[in-house]
Formats: C-alpha cells, sequence, structure tokens
C-alpha cells in the first residue's frame, strides 16, 4: 500500500510540473518546487508550535488548491504558479514519507516518525 500511495503522490507531483510548463513558469520556479516550502522550517528556530504550524501551513495541499483556484479564477498566473509550487512540492514530500508535522516535534508526522528517532525505536 505505502508504495501505491507514493507512486499517487509522484503522480500529482508530475501534475504541479505539467501544469508549471503549461503556464510557461520560470526555470526558478522548478526549482523552487524543490525546495521553496521548507524554509518554512525555520519556525521551529522559536519551537516546535510555531515549527510546525508555519511548516504544515506550507505544505498543506489544500491551501496550495485554494491558491491555484484562486489565481485561476481571478487570472493571476503569479498565484496559480505559486499554488502549482506548494502543491507539487508537498506531493514529492509525501512520496518521501514526511508528512504534515506535529507539535511534539520534527520528527514526528502524521505519516509516523522520520529520522534518527524512527531508527532509535521512538
Amino acid at each position: 500500500m505505502k508504495k501505491l500511495i507514493s507512486i499517487e503522490e509522484l503522480a500529482m507531483a508530475l501534475l504541479a510540473v505539467l501544469g508549471l510548463y503549461q503556464l510557461q513558469a520560470p526555470w526558478w520556479c522548478y526549482l523552487l518546487l524543490l525546495l521553496g516550502p521548507d524554509i518554512s522550517m525555520a519556525g521551529y528556530l522559536v519551537n516546535n508550535r510555531i515549527g510546525a504550524a508555519l511548516y504544515n501551513f506550507f505544505h498543506h495541499k489544500g491551501f496550495a488548491i485554494i491558491l491555484f483556484a484562486a489565481g485561476f479564477l481571478m487570472h493571476l498566473e503569479a498565484l496559480m504558479i505559486t499554488g502549482l509550487i506548494l502543491f507539487g512540492h508537498a506531493a514529492l514530500d509525501r512520496m518521501l514519507g514526511y508528512g504534515l508535522k506535529l507539535n511534539k516535534g520534527f520528527n514526528y508526522t502524521h505519516l509516523g516518525l522520520i529520522g534518527k528517532k524512527k531508527y532509535e525505536g521512538r
């Protein structure tokens, strides 16, 4: 089942890349798709609660879809591109096993533990 979900997430990421291509987004938008939303991890410098909230805000597919739809309805290409970047990045993260964060710390996600703590048996 895990592999099937990863394939589904890959399909969503590829859909976002196709959308960027169709909108003729600049090349740097593809780089943002890979890494841009991860700047939200800076919230963990404050505390786990702020870190999780900020990270989840920029990695929530629903928010990405709302941005894209708003851009589409208002004919704002930049908003559509932003939505595609956030959506594609969230899909790639899910494909790699990184889920939305819990307030307990960065390693605790809705998909389970990630990182060293996973292997320490915690």
